[in-house]
Parts: structure tokens; sequence; C-alpha cells
């Protein structure tokens, strides 16, 4: 063959031909060298970039409940508390099969040897059935479908859990919740409160210390593929809920429970509209019983009207009455202008700046002490004692024993009552409100006004918080505030040997007891009607015991009850949840007799 001759066409075109194939050879390797590159990035350099970008399609995440804090008593008693429960969930897309295996003990061999056996769908509904009471095609209907999520049984308890998965159902399993239970029933359920289904906090201690008892909620994140199920040995990152914290009170629940069956009890014998009884311990404020005659049990709150589901104890304001006269008396003695002894000359009647006062039941002329005027209970008196004091002297003094002041016990449904300014008053308001009218307070008001008597004239703040507890068991105790002194030790003193002369020789008679030196006091008061005027009376009994050595006030208070046994009505509860106290504390009985002031000379 001859070979081409240098610039022949065959020449050229081999020498083309050649460049090409040069040419292209190298935008290959050019291309490959760029896609190495790129893969070289993606791989190894760009950690962030499309790897994340993949992943982040994959993952998914979910919340963790925290578990919810406990309502506890002073004892540690259960208020409140939240139990283990789950929910019986399925990925319907698994459970479509028409048998299951699962590893079963073989019955023939011994030593617990256990083998794999095959399970017909139907045994397994069967099975399911019988373990959460629901009929067979109502699991069907809600096992078999193309959901990757549904409900088969709601809130069931760790034994039926674990009988559901032993049964090995594809698709079915359990995430875990709590539910919310109060195993006090209706003890205290007017200060504990409850939630609702959903666990939103709705009333009650439940609401006003949700923030504690809440916790902060986790989350769980993991991949699933591209059917949706979870990918085994992959990312896996848990951040684990922090539960909330339990709250320990200072409440009694025995003594609660005896609170409100006693005067559950009364309103019903005298068909009251309500009542109530407060216990407080007068060297520390704590609250040891807050009974309503109507309370609603947290379990199933909406069988008690909303309007009987607060603590009226706190939340109820009314025009207290007589139990007021000791702040009046108490100013009195503190400001040098009486003694308990000091003499009066009382008409049934008296007018004081055109406005005439009266007292409950006629009498001539009576020659009394000023403990013989509290003793009675006698407005002429009263009005008479009170007068000494100028107009900004008496608001101050009711100001300082904590009338119209907040309570401070950390519920929402707390009224500080109405105090008005004495710029406000009228001709005869002035007056009124030396013996309990014209102005309006709770039932523990009135009891923080006897706790300051007892107190030794020192006025502390009601706890109803003892101490928060963290899930680790770690105690935050709640500091007792310090206490404000209203009156002094001597004036104290003076005012409980008054009040023991008012059980004695007065009306506090009915509230006396066999072992205990009792000092008290009584309140009637009207009623206002919701449409204008009058239509019965507030009655009240605050007693302190034992009063030599003062450990507790009582406070009892019912809405118009019918009948005429004002002073005796009250009294009788006074007894009962007081010497309860007193027993269920060991405090040991008086062994002196009563000391108390003349009332008439």
């Amino acid at each position: 063959m001859t070979p081409a001759r240098s610039g022949s066409p065959d020449s050229l075109r081999l020498a083309l031909g050649s460049t090409r194939l040069r040419v292209g050879l190298a935008f290959v390797l050019i291309l490959l060298l760029v896609l190495g590159v790129r893969l070289f990035q993606l791989q190894a350099l760009d950690l962030n970039g499309m790897a994340q970008a993949g992943l982040s399609k994959r993952l998914t995440s979910t919340e963790v409940q925290p578990v919810r804090g406990s309502l506890v008593d002073k004892n540690g008693k259960y208020f409140a508390r939240s139990v283990e429960r789950y929910d019986i969930v399925v990925d319907q897309r698994l459970s479509a099969v028409e048998q299951f295996s699962r590893t079963v003990e073989d019955p023939e061999e011994e030593n617990g040897v256990r083998r794999e056996t095959d399970v017909p769908i139907e045994q397994g509904f069967t099975e399911l059935s019988a373990i959460l009471g629901i009929d067979a095609a109502t699991l069907e209907e809600a096992i078999l479908g193309e959901a990757t999520f549904n409900y088969v049984a709601k809130s069931v308890t760790p034994e039926v859990k674990n009988r559901v998965m032993a049964v090995g159902f594809p698709g079915v399993y359990a995430d875990e919740t709590s539910v919310r239970t109060y195993p006090a029933g209706p003890v205290a359920g007017s200060v504990i409160g409850f939630v609702s289904a959903n666990g939103e906090p709705q009333e009650g201690l439940e609401y006003s210390l949700n923030d504690a008892l809440e916790g902060t909620p986790g989350r769980r994140t993991f991949e699933i593929g591209g059917d949706g199920i979870r990918i085994p040995y992959a990312t896996n990152e848990d951040i684990p809920a922090v539960d909330g914290q339990d709250v320990r009170l200072t409440i009694d629940q025995d003594l609660q429970w005896f609170a409100q069956q006693t005067i559950a009890s009364q309103v019903k014998d005298y068909k009251a509209e309500w009542g109530n009884i407060v216990v407080v311990e007068t060297a520390t404020g704590a609250i040891r019983a807050m009974a309503e005659s109507t309370t609603p049990d947290p379990n199933d709150p909406t069988a008690t009207p909303p309007e009987q589901r607060r603590p009226n104890s706190l939340s109820a304001s009314f025009e207290p009455g007589s139990t007021t006269k000791v702040i009046t008396l108490a100013a009195a003695l503190e400001e040098g202008l009486i003694e308990p002894t000091s003499k009066f000359t009382l008409e049934n009647r008296y007018t004081v700046d055109d406005q005439t006062f009266k007292d409950s039941s006629e009498h001539g002329t009576e020659h009394r002490t000023a403990a013989g005027i509290l003793a009675k209970s006698m407005n002429t008196g009263t009005v008479q004692i009170g007068e000494k004091l100028t107009k900004q002297e008496r608001y101050d003094w009711l100001k300082k024993f904590g009338i119209g002041e907040p309570l401070g016990t950390g519920m929402n449904e707390e009224n500080q009552g109405l105090l008005t300014t004495p710029d406000k008053w009228d001709d005869r308001q002035q007056y009124t409100v030396l013996f309990g009218q014209g102005l309006t307070q709770t039932a523990l008001h009135t009891a923080m006004v006897y706790q300051t008597i007892a107190n030794d004239g020192v006025r502390l703040q009601p706890r109803l918080i003892d101490a928060y507890i963290d899930p680790d068991g770690t105690e935050h105790v709640v500091p007792q505030a310090e206490g404000t002194e209203v009156v002094s030790e001597g004036t104290a003193a003076e005012m409980r040997k008054m009040l023991e002369t008012v059980t004695q020789e007065g009306s506090g008679k009915s509230g006396e007891l066999e072992q205990y030196r009792v000092g008290s006091k009584t309140g009637t008061a009207e009623a206002p009607s919701p449409s204008g005027g009058y239509d019965g009376y507030t009655l009240s009994y605050a007693g302190i015991a034992p009063i030599e050595d003062p450990k507790y006030v009582v406070v009892i208070t019912l809405q118009r009850p019918k009948g005429d046994l004002y002073y005796l009505i009250p009294g009788e509860s006074f007894q009962k949840v007081m010497k309860q106290v007193l027993n269920a504390d060991n405090v040991p009985a008086s062994t002196t007799k009563p000391d108390i002031y003349p009332v008439e000379y």
C-alpha cells in the first residue's frame, strides 16, 4: 500500500481525525475531573450540604410531654397526681396481613424455651378485643386501612398495654401518656381545681400554679424511610422532658374532710345558701383547712354548677358584722383611749351626727365595761368607743388588720374585699365600719384578724403553699413572710382576755369547749339581695383556742340560714372543728380556769 503523501487529502483527513480524537478525549477527561471534584465536594467536603438536606427530609420529630407535678397535703397525701397511661395506636399500612408470627413459650419444652408461631389475623383481632373490651368489628375498622397513624384505644393502664404488646399484632404499638387523677375526690376540690380532658388547667391551684406543675416538654427526633417506617439504628436524638414540680400544701387532708362534712351538714340542717370553715395555725399563718359546704369533685367537675366550684372562703366577700368589732376595740386600746374596764352608760339607741344606732335587742339603761360591750356585741357601745378615733384612724386601723388588702395565698380566685377611703364615707358609713357594715371581706380575712390577736399582735400572710419539690426530690420550702406588728403584745393579751369574756359571759357561749379555754366573737350582718335591699343574714363565729396559749383560729360562716338561732348555729360547727384540730395535734387540755373581765359595773 502506498503511504499518503504529505499534503495529500488523505494525510489531511488523518491529521484532522487524530486532532478530534485528542480534543474529545481531553473533553471527557475534563468532564470526569469536574464530576470527580463535585463528587468529592459533596461527599467529603460539603458536610452541611446535600447530604444534610437529604437527612433533613428523612428526619421527623415528636414532642415528649412531661409528667405534671402532684399536689399533696401537709403530710404528703395526694390531692392530685398524674399516673402512667398508654394510647394504643397503629400504622395501618403494616397491618394488612393474613397472619403474623410471634414468639411464645413452647409447652412441650422445659426451661422456658421459646419458638416462633404463626397467628391468623382473625385470632389477633379476637385477642385484642378481649383485652381492650372493644368488639372485633370496631377493632378491624381502627386497625385496617392506609393511615400511617390511628388510635385504637386511649389511656389504658400499663398492665393492659403489656397484654396488647404481647399479642404482637403488626403495626400496633403504644404511646406513653398520663392522666390526671384526684385520689381525694371532692376533699378540697374547690381549692385544688381541675384540668380539662386535654390537660388544660381550669380552676383552683391547678390553674394558678400551672407554671410550676406543667414542666417543660422534650423532643424525640429519628429517621424514617420513604415508606414512612422508622429506620433502625439511624439518627436518634432525645431531648428529655423535664417533669413538673410537686407542690406541698399547708392543708391537712383529714381535717379538711372533717370540716367539709361538718359545714355541709349544718348548711343542710338550716337550709343555708352556703357555708364555709377556715382553720389557721396562729404562729405560722398556715391554712390547715378551707372547707366549703359544696365543693366539686375534680374527677367530675361538671357535676357541680360553675358558681359552686370556687372556694367561697377567699372568693366570696360580704359584710362581716360584729366580728369586726375586735378591730375597733383593739385600736382604742392601742391608742390609749380606753381600758378593758372603762365604763359606759348605754341606752338601746345612740345618736351621733344625726345618725342613730341601736342594739339588736331592746334593753333599758345599762352600765357596761368596754369588755362588756364586746361580750354583748352592742352597736351603741361600739360606736361610742369608735368615735374617739378620727375617720382617718378608723380607716388606717382597718387597713392595718388587712381589711381591703390582698390575701396573698397564690390563688387566682382571691377577693380582697371592699374598703373605701374615708373621704368617700357618708355620715353613716363612718360609724357603721366600726361594727362591720359598709365594708366587705372574706372569711379568710376574718381568720387573719383573729390570727393577729392570737399571735401577740403580729399579722402574718396566710400560707397555703408550703413547698415546691423538684422531680429529683429537692425541696424548696416557701419562706414565711415577715409579719407585721399591728398592736403591741400587751394589747393583744388584753384582747384575748376580752374574747374569753365573750365566750364566758356573752354571745360566744355556744362555742365553749369542755377541755380548752376559748376566746371568740360572733357576727351577724344583713345579706344584700341581688334585686336590692336585704333578704337574709350572714352569720359568723370566730374563735381562738387554747386562749392562754393560742394554737389555732377557726372561723365559721353561714350565708342566709333559716331560723332564729343566729348565735347557736355557727357555734356548733366551731366546737366540732376546733376540738378535732386540737385533739389531732395533741394540744394539751387547758389546766387553768377562764380569766375574764367584768362586763358590768
